[in-house]
């Protein structure tokens, strides 16, 4: 009878070239460099498969980053399995200070044939196209916040002080256009930063005008319509939470995603002490921030105005429960936390928190067919 012969291969992936190491099955199993390839398809499928020939059964495995997910869904086009690695969670030892494309390739092996490797979840094409349309909606905002931060600064440094409260509005924009400079060129300097901010302004409506229009057509269209039912929660935060988080189902419970937005405290406990500090602030921080500005809506005491009833009225009696028991709760938390002397961004950091619990019960809920 012939041997089984099983393998697992790490691959370093790079820009030009990916570094592979293979690892045969059995812990005193040969691990053997295999060299760095070509990073295109071609190359890459001609030495997948001329790996696999070898083995009655290959698993492929590398880590997570800005060459995106075309690798793996080559390798699962190829019949193989292939594991994309959290590389946040994978140990380390503390003294190693070397870090080679191929001694990265041999590790990934050796830590796949153990087991000790953890998965990050991988979007479909259609999911991945909406992830990276919000993502570049975020960018653009940053990028809006950049200059308008300039435009205060300018205008702080030269003792031009906004009468009202509010600012960026359009009784704001007419107040800049009105400053006067004796020197020329800090007329030009403050028109240019008011023309880049309002470029950046409209790239930011534009970008939220094509997100809402390919809502409707995306599979996770009826999550985005759920989310939109709890306070705080507009378009923009559902479709960042949908596209970040993916399949809600993958966590068993909320806390699992509490803990994967870094929302819960972290902990240092030696024998009988235990200290409890700040949050981990551990995974996604795109959802997380979204989550922080949010919960600053629930300092008000709990009530549904008329752009939030007509989100209610397309979503299930169920989800109106959930929503309206998250505002009263959430309200009720906030004016407790404030009234005990707590930091308004402690409070906010609780309430996004307790929030992140209640996406999650709702887009649960949201997924359950309709009788």
């Amino acid at each position: 009878m012939a041997h089984y012969r099983e393998a697992f291969v790490g691959i370093d992936v790079a820009k030009l070239k990916n570094a592979i190491a293979v690892a045969e099955f059995g812990r005193d199993g040969e691990i053997r460099y295999f060299g760095e390839v070509e990073a295109s398809d071609v190359s890459m499928r001609r030495v997948i498969q001329r790996i696999a020939a070898k083995f009655d059964r290959v698993h492929f495995c590398y880590e997570a980053g800005p060459t995106g997910y075309g690798l793996y869904r080559l390798i699962k086009a190829l019949g193989h399995e292939c594991m994309v690695v959290a590389p946040s969670l994978i140990p380390r030892k503390p003294g190693d200070r070397v870090k080679t494309n191929r001694r990265d390739a041999v590790a990934l092996a050796r830590l796949l044939r153990a087991g000790e490797l953890t998965a990050v979840w991988i979007p479909d094409e259609g999911h991945e196209a909406m992830r990276d349309l919000v993502r570049a909606r975020t960018a653009a905002v940053e990028t809006l916040r950049v200059h308008r931060q300039q435009i205060s600064a300018f205008m702080l440094k030269h003792g031009r002080i906004y009468p009202r409260k509010r600012g960026w509005t359009m009784r704001y924009l007419i107040w800049l256009q009105e400053q006067h400079f004796d020197h020329p060129a800090h007329q030009i300097a403050l028109q240019e930063m008011v023309d880049a901010a309002r470029v950046s302004r409209e790239r930011v409506d534009r970008l939220e005008k094509v997100i809402e229009e390919f809502v409707p057509n995306w599979s996770l269209a009826p999550i985005v319509q759920a989310l939109q039912a709890l306070r705080g929660v507009d378009l923009v935060v559902a479709v960042t939470f949908a596209t970040e988080i993916g399949d809600v189902s993958r966590f068993e419970s909320p806390r699992q995603l509490m803990g994967y937005l870094g929302l819960v405290p972290g902990e240092r406990s030696t024998g009988e002490t235990t200290k409890r500090g700040g949050i981990t602030k551990a995974g996604n921080s795109r959802v997380r921030s979204q989550l922080v500005e949010s919960a600053w809506t629930y300092r008000f005491p709990p009530r549904i105005g008329s752009k939030k009833l007509y989100k209610l009225e397309k979503v299930s009696s169920s989800v109106r429960e959930i929503a309206w028991k998250a505002q009263t709760r959430l309200s009720a938390r906030y004016r407790l936390l404030t009234s005990r002397g707590k930091k308004s961004t402690v409070v906010c950091t609780a309430i996004a928190r307790e929030l992140a619990g209640f996406m999650w019960a709702v887009s649960k809920e949201a997924l359950q067919p309709r009788l």
